[in-house]
């Protein structure tokens, strides 16, 4: 695996929310801080000055990823307002990436087919997933957009095209595991898709995940040729 090649570690920020860059480097800030800062604390911060800061922070509050309150008064004078970056919500799957870790290490470990066995764990998993979050439409298509939208519930940050026929997971929630059996972690991953086509009738749609394919993302080819795609560990895994 080449350097600098792959996606980034699910993480809890929210910064890529921000309605704009600069918006989100305060936000930065202020999940950095975590406590309840003032206006001029986050100016000294971002070295920018008070009142382009309020405009940010400002933004931020309208768009529910900051709250701001009144500090308790001290003296004379209105007192200073006290922003805060709001949590992310805790992820829809939180148990996945502590299971999915210890599964592929232990196939990894004791299986004399370690990346088969992982697909075969993943189509089961996938399945299961797949049964709780039915497309409203059945359609090959609306299965694919089903896909990422699962994807994305896992912490992979999908980013996909109009049809969803390749997609860029941009995180992974198992990303030191990945880079340690990229193998068996991607199979598993690969099988959540072909697990969750299968329930959702789509079980001949072509699928193949290409792990750290490019910089910042693995590939995910759904239902066309490129998924037809050889030398990727995991695109055999279900093979």
């Amino acid at each position: 695996m080449a350097a600098g090649l792959g996606p980034r570690p699910t993480t809890t920020s929210r910064v890529r929310e921000a309605p704009s860059r600069a918006a989100g480097a305060v936000l930065e800030v202020l999940e950095r801080l975590e406590a309840p800062v003032s206006v001029a604390e986050v100016a000294e911060s971002t070295g920018q000055h008070s009142n382009t800061v309020r405009e940010h922070l400002d933004a931020l509050v309208t768009a529910q990823l900051a709250t701001r309150e009144a500090r308790a008064a001290t003296g004379r004078g209105r007192p200073a307002w006290l922003y805060a970056a709001v949590p992310a919500p805790e992820p829809g799957a939180p148990e996945y990436a502590g299971l999915a870790t210890a599964l592929a290490m232990q196939l990894a470990a004791t299986s004399p087919d370690p990346r088969r066995e992982a697909a075969a764990a993943g189509e089961l998993w996938g399945r299961r997933l797949a049964d709780d979050r039915r497309p409203e439409r059945r359609s090959a298509v609306a299965a694919r957009r089903a896909v990422v939208g699962l994807l994305g519930h896992l912490g992979f940050e999908p980013a996909t095209d109009s049809r969803a026929t390749t997609t860029r997971l941009t995180t992974c929630p198992l990303l030191e595991a990945a880079v340690d059996q990229p193998d068996v972690v991607c199979s598993v991953h690969l099988g959540i898709v072909r697990g969750a086509l299968d329930t959702w009738g789509a079980d001949d749609e072509p699928a193949a995940l290409v792990p750290f394919a490019e910089p910042g993302a693995c590939l995910l080819h759904l239902g066309h040729p490129a998924t037809r795609l050889a030398g990727s560990s995991a695109d055999a895994a279900g093979s």
